[in-house]
């Protein structure tokens, strides 16, 4: 798949862009575990132009993990492209556009998934952001507003003549918000589309490698997304490249084990704290330890669970952290 001069390979897997989730700590690691690419947390234009320092600061991409797109959203023309200029001199390889983001405080200002209901506003804010940056410009968005407005494949071909060089599709309505069933028919159908040039990508309810799989397979998608799964699990991506590895007759990178991933959350936390600090560290890290599968299904392990959730510092936390490694962990080998 190519977007622009990006060659990302064939079959390529990316990491989804998660407010609060998709740091450049957290993005480095995936793309160690497989990612073929990596997108930042979503960035207000709004919020960019005016040079708040905890927006700006999403803009930083470490050299390995690219290839990175950092995503803009908003909803007027004007900070749009302001926005996107300012992050063309950070230096990603691709600027993309989010009109999927279904909360609230977004979609309900008409930014986000709210300017499905406003598709000129998205069209001329598409077309001025490809024309006002030499960067591939790539749009996120989901299948429409509601289920009586599921516009995207004639919404794609439109997306398509603005200039972009992808589009990801979400396949959910803005109304279902993350509940239901992603439609991949609905999907593919914009893929299927034989006035459709550009690669589609696929999201949406990609949790395991056989899904991925099928994903490539059923639906003929140029390249999947993965987002929640990704939350606490990082080693996602291999667990999809051993799939994959698999269905091409490839040889299978290791399977990581228990303590291996419990590694992997442990380096989260310490860079957390890091980039941070203690306390803000831990709390931001907790959203990735409260969904992480490692922890799913242990016998007995709600105490546990509650102290490692509630630990007020870094040594707590670790002393958490060292009695599963050591006592409990080792029960599910």
């Amino acid at each position: 798949m190519r977007i622009g001069n990006l060659d990302l390979g064939e079959r390529p897997v990316a990491l989804a862009p998660m407010e609060d989730v998709t740091d450049a700590s957290f993005r480095l690691i995936c793309k160690e575990m497989g990612a073929d690419m990596t997108y930042s947390e979503f960035v207000s234009a709004d919020a960019l132009i005016r040079n708040i320092a905890a927006t700006t600061r999403k803009l930083e991409i470490h050299p390995a993990e690219r290839p990175t797109a950092i995503q803009i959203y908003g909803r007027e023309v004007e900070p749009m492209v302001e926005a996107a200029r300012i992050v063309e001199e950070a230096a990603p390889d691709i600027i993309d556009i989010n009109f999927g983001c279904p909360v609230k405080k977004v979609a309900g200002k008409g930014a986000g998934a709210g300017m499905l209901r406003d598709v000129p506003k998205m069209l001329e804010i598409t077309r001025a952001v490809v024309k006002a940056v030499k960067l591939p410009v790539t749009v996120k968005t989901r299948l429409g507003w509601d289920h009586d407005s599921r516009i995207i494949v004639d919404l794609a071909e439109q997306l398509q003549d603005c200039g972009i060089a992808a589009l990801t599709v979400h396949g959910r309505t803005r109304s279902q918000m993350y509940t239901g069933t992603a439609d991949w028919e609905m999907i593919a159908r914009v893929k299927e589309n034989p006035r459709l040039t550009i690669p589609v990508i696929g999201n949406g309810d990609i949790t395991t490698g056989e899904q991925a799989v099928e994903a490539f397979r059923r639906y003929g998608v140029d390249g999947i997304m993965v987002g929640r799964a990704s939350i606490g699990a990082p080693w996602v991506f291999r667990d999809i490249r051993r799939a994959m590895a698999a269905d091409a007759g490839h040889p299978l990178p290791p399977a990581l084990s228990a303590v291996e991933k419990l590694g992997l959350l442990r380096r989260q936390i310490a860079e957390s704290i890091e980039r941070i600090d203690g306390y803000r560290g831990i709390l931001h890290i907790r959203r990735h330890l409260a969904a992480s599968p490692l922890f799913k299904g242990i016998p007995d392990f709600r105490a546990t669970r509650i102290a490692m959730l509630q630990a007020p510092t870094p040594e707590a936390l670790e002393d958490v952290l060292k009695n599963i490694e050591l006592n409990i962990l080792p029960t599910l080998q």
